[in-house]
């Protein structure tokens, strides 16, 4: 704690000096009426006169024992610090701060402080002007200046303060901004129908819906009478598409029906949209070529969008005339399915066919899946379609299954939207049961990105419909943003390999390495994976080097009509046993020299062996015959033009990592040699000149070698599969169990009420089995025969007593008066029935009440 001003003090110092009036200084400094605190280096409030106590509402004393930081709480040691080195550089300085009063009211101050040494150490003496008034006058006069009233957002000038400042902003980080000039037509004819209170309770809540759904720095303002422009303001580009997804944003928000004085009122509304530098040169310009561009969308009807460009305009009203076709496409049966092959990489054969999604419009003619798709998801559309999908593709499938055709798996698309539907896995049942398609030839197909937006719900409706038997596919895995940990929480059968993943075969090193790892995370889970978009002979030989499951691509087939389709399946259409390397083929021999003299001889040599050579002349012409055949054996020359033998070999490893690789070279540079061999690029290193019939070993061993090792992943592949159906077998199991389980439950609760009710019923009731055994007697039965539960499980004709005998045997479910135990009844006994078969019968014994 500081110790305040000894004013005493300096009023005793002032008398020793031979002051004539020994309290005037103090008494100056004390009675100034403008507010005046001295702070010393630290921060502390040395001195404060009693203006400034007034002010800030503090008694002197206690004021005096304070500091900056308790009545400025912004300020830091650290800023007080350069504000004193400041003022002491510079001398008298003039600044305008914010402080605290006691009641806890901010107060705007203009500061005057000044650099003063008290006893060797540093001091600032401020003088203080409270300027809370201007303050507030100025902001009140900037709000007029630049707020609307009404809505409380940015108003012309503003808006076009802020054009310019972004446009300038845009321009130096070589970027585009957008403008949306935004019309309202009703909101004149309410303020004059219903009111300028309503008109105005319509704008409001208009502002909050479109503001609720604006992103980054984007910003909203009220131009008056139902008029608003909204800057489009991102940290990357803002283009065509963008405003124009903005722009439909914003046009449903406004369009929806608004909740207005107990009645629905429904607005319509212009969009001009500007694209700055791309449309518009002049920052000035921009908001007058927007309403240039949106009294141009009110010329084309309701509720239009324009651009100002005549270009980007012409765009614009290509996606709307998509936009209003599609809309009616459903209706006019203008979509077809088109179905493409799924071959398995083991077997060769077709096991499933993928529905897609086509539309072919009278006027815009086909359209592409990828332009439609998204107009469809953004406006709804897209639930009603893939509902008419998922029929039709069901209904295909059983129609296929009539007709006797192998059986192969329907593999449909979810929507995201679909996907958050939390009915979705009983719709997907309802349609397997009017199709009378059986689950397990149903297979569903997911993005990665439609389950990471809400992967708990995504977890539990896929949950759901495996439940039912039915197979998920993670379709374009590899692009999205998911993970191993985000995978294992989601019952996947398929992944599914992106296009861009599945490698050229001049693909480099590492992207092969992706797709392999793809692949082995994927069987550590137990799961198939499927490559998408298989192109070539040399993409599949990759695939199956690495062990691929599945295939699908137009290497195989493209997508297909079903008139097109059902020969492929009446003809079990395969791929060829040689290229699944499944038939016994020639062993195939690479050799790769760049001088043609020992090519020619290596063949001569060789061909006594009986092997079918193939030759290179360079690195890359060897990749591009590995492409071309299916090689088992390489010999390269070390020392090439272009790329080296030791080069060649490294990649071939990648590519293919089941051949034999060797070298065969004059030249030795051991290190590369050393470190190929090492790495197992290289599995034997041999010299020039050579010995014939040690070559025609070595590379004899290398095919032995080979055969082996392809052996042994066959095998191997032979376990996985095997293992993937006896994984699948054990997850319907349990699922089955978990249904069984539910079911047995559920017959125990009714075997309970059942039971319960039985015993209700105010007259006997016995139950008899197919064999006539009793298994069943309610109480008043038991009382009937003097409470003798012994009778469980005897026969009606050892029970001594006829008339109950001769019922059972009836059974014709008609009412009998017959005598029980002295007493009369009306009784009945009628057969139970479950399954179509019988379970038994019931008797019911009424008291009659003719005797």
């Amino acid at each position: 704690m500081h110790e305040p001003l000894d004013h005493e003090g300096l009023n005793a110092a002032a008398t020793e000096n031979g002051l004539a009036s020994p309290s005037l200084p103090q008494l100056m400094l004390d009675r100034a009426p403008l507010p005046i605190v001295l702070i010393d280096a630290q921060g502390c409030l040395c001195y404060a006169n009693n203006a400034a106590a007034a002010m800030l509402g503090w008694p002197r004393e206690q004021l005096e024992a304070m500091s900056i930081f308790d009545i400025a709480p912004h300020r830091r040691p650290d800023m007080w610090a350069d504000s004193i080195h400041t003022v002491k550089q510079r001398g008298p300085l003039t600044l305008n701060s914010d402080w605290q009063t006691a009641e806890g009211k901010t107060l705007s101050l203009e500061l005057n402080a000044c650099f003063m040494p008290i006893e060797a150490m540093d001091h600032v003496l401020v003088f203080a002007r409270d300027i809370s008034a201007q303050q507030h006058a100025l902001e009140q006069a900037f709000r007029l200046a630049h707020i609307d009233d009404t809505t409380g957002l940015p108003n012309r000038k503003m808006l076009q303060d802020r054009i310019e400042s972004e446009a300038l902003l845009a321009t130096q980080e070589g970027r585009r901004i957008g403008l949306l000039a935004i019309e309202i037509n009703e909101v004149r004819h309410i303020n004059e129908s219903l009111g300028y209170a309503l008109g105005d309770q319509l704008l409001m809540m208009l502002t909050r819906r479109v503001s609720s759904s604006l992103r980054g720095a984007s910003v909203l303002a009220h131009l008056g009478a139902g008029e608003f422009a909204l800057l489009l303001v991102q940290d990357s580009d803002v283009d065509d598409d963008v405003a124009l997804q903005v722009s439909r944003q914003i046009r449903e928000a406004l369009t929806t029906p608004v909740r207005l004085e107990h009645q629905d009122v429904s607005v319509t509304c212009d969009i001009g949209i500007v694209i700055f530098p791309q449309d518009a040169r002049e920052p000035a310009h921009i908001l007058r070529q927007a309403q240039v561009a949106m009294r141009l969308a009110k010329t084309q009807g309701v509720n239009q969008i324009s651009f100002y460009t005549p270009e980007a305009n012409a765009r614009a009203s290509e996606q709307q005339a998509r936009e209003a076709a599609l809309r009616h496409a459903l209706e006019r049966g203008e979509f077809h399915l088109l179905y493409q092959p799924q071959v398995d990489l083991k077997t060769g054969q077709i096991i499933g066919v993928e529905a897609l999604l086509r539309w072919r419009n009278p006027t815009l003619g086909e359209v592409p899946p990828d332009v439609f798709i998204p107009i469809a998801e953004s406006t709804g559309l897209i639930l009603p379609i893939n509902s008419w999908v998922l029929k039709v593709a069901c209904e295909a499938a059983t129609r296929w299954k009539q007709m006797g055709l192998p059986a192969i798996q329907m593999a449909v698309n979810l929507s995201p939207r679909q996907l958050r539907q939390p009915d979705l896995a009983g719709a997907i049942q309802t349609a397997l049961i009017q199709s009378e398609l059986p689950p397990q030839r149903l297979s569903i197909e997911v993005t990665e990105d439609t389950l990471m937006d809400d992967l708990d719900h995504a977890a539990r409706i896929l949950t759901d419909i495996r439940s039912i038997g039915i197979d998920i596919s993670l379709d374009g895995f590899g692009t999205g943003r998911s993970n191993l940990s985000s995978l294992r929480r989601l019952p996947i059968s398929v992944i599914k390999i992106d296009r861009s993943l599945v490698p050229d075969v001049t693909a480099a090193a590492r992207d092969v390495s992706i797709t392999r790892a793809i692949i082995n995370m994927a069987h550590s889970m137990q799961t198939r994976v499927m490559a998408v978009g298989v192109e070539s002979e040399g993409e599949l030989a990759l695939l199956l080097a690495n062990q691929c499951d599945l295939m699908q691509g137009n290497f195989f087939s493209k997508p297909l009509t079903e008139e097109e389709l059902l020969p492929l399946l009446r003809e079990g259409k395969h791929l060829p046993g040689d290229v699944l390397g499944r038939q016994a083929r020639q062993r195939t021999l690479l050799l790769v020299d760049d001088e043609d003299n020992i090519v020619s001889a290596l063949k001569r040599l060789l061909r006594r062996d009986g092997y079918n050579i193939v030759t290179a002349s360079s690195g890359p012409q060897g990749l591009q015959r590995l492409a071309e055949h299916q090689v088992d054996v390489i010999v390269s020359d070390q020392r090439m033009p272009g790329m080296t033998g030791v080069e060649f070999l490294r990649q071939t490893k990648a590519l293919y990592p089941q051949t034999i690789r060797m070298v065969l070279s004059g030249y030795t540079e051991l290190q590369s040699i050393t470190d190929a061999i090492n790495e197992g690029a290289i599995y034997k290193f041999l010299t020039k000149p050579w010995d014939d019939e040690r070559l025609r070993t070595h590379i004899r061993e290398a095919f032995e070698q080979k055969e082996m090792a392809d052996e042994n992943r066959r095998l191997d592949r032979e376990v996985q599969q095997a293992n993937l159906e006896l994984a699948d077998v054990n997850r319907r199991l349990k699922t089955l169990l978990a249904t069984q389980s539910e079911r047995i439950l559920k017959e125990e609760a009714s075997l309970v009420i059942a039971r319960d009710a039985l015993e209700s019923i105010p007259c006997p009731v016995v139950g008899i089995d197919q064999e006539g055994m009793i298994s069943f007697m309610n109480s008043d039965a038991e009382l009937l025969f003097d409470g003798a539960t012994v009778l469980l499980g005897m026969h009606l004709d050892d029970i001594s007593c006829p008339p109950l005998a001769r019922l059972w045997q009836t059974q014709d479910g008609r009412h009998h008066d017959i005598e029980v135990q002295g007493r009369a009844y009306r009784a009945v006994c009628r057969s139970m029935k479950g399954d179509a078969q019988s379970r038994g019968s019931f008797m019911v014994l009424m008291p009659s009440t003719d005797r």
